[in-house]
């Protein structure tokens, strides 16, 4: 490969990549915020990010990347979160001509949590793992529900398995 083209290789693949900050803002929110208790809201200690990204493989994109997704995801990494403050959204993308290449929207910001929704999160958390335990009523109503360890979990589904003649696939 001569000089010549090792350049023009180079100048292709650099301007191949960009990032782009297209707003600073105050608050943002996709969320319905109820702004009554607007005074209760505090801020997370620490700031969150999120991303929404799809591919590029060879010409064609895997979808559209959404501000919206990306805002959701920064707002729900934190329990409770109902908004960001003080942030950034970006828009980056990279492409190596007829290959491979990705774009996506980046927020980062601080959450603005609403802590009656945080308490209701924390209460509703399971203990160990994934697993609660609903018990319904003949209408379909909640009666009750409780977290319960992987232990109590499995014996609770091979009592159900038994009760109903069927073999557990756990």
């Amino acid at each position: 490969m001569n000089k010549a083209s090792l350049i023009a290789s180079s100048f292709v693949i650099l301007l191949s990549s960009c990032t782009t900050r297209l707003v600073d803002f105050t608050i943002i929110s996709t969320k319905n915020v109820d702004l009554s208790h607007a005074a209760s809201f505090k801020r997370h200690p620490k700031r969150a990010t999120g991303t929404d990204a799809k591919k590029i493989i060879v010409l064609f994109p895997t979808g559209v990347p959404s501000p919206k997704q990306a805002v959701d995801r920064a707002i729900e990494s934190v329990p409770g979160g109902v908004a960001l403050v003080d942030g950034v959204l970006t828009r980056s993308f990279f492409y190596i001509p007829y290959i491979f290449g990705e774009t996506k929207f980046v927020v980062e910001g601080t959450v603005l949590v609403d802590p009656s929704l945080a308490a209701s999160f924390h209460a509703s958390k399971p203990v160990d793992g994934n697993n609660i335990v609903v018990v319904m009523n003949r209408d379909g109503s909640v009666a009750s529900k409780r977290s319960v360890t992987e232990t109590e979990y499995a014996k609770i589904t091979a009592q159900i398995s038994k009760a109903s003649g069927t073999r557990s696939t756990m």
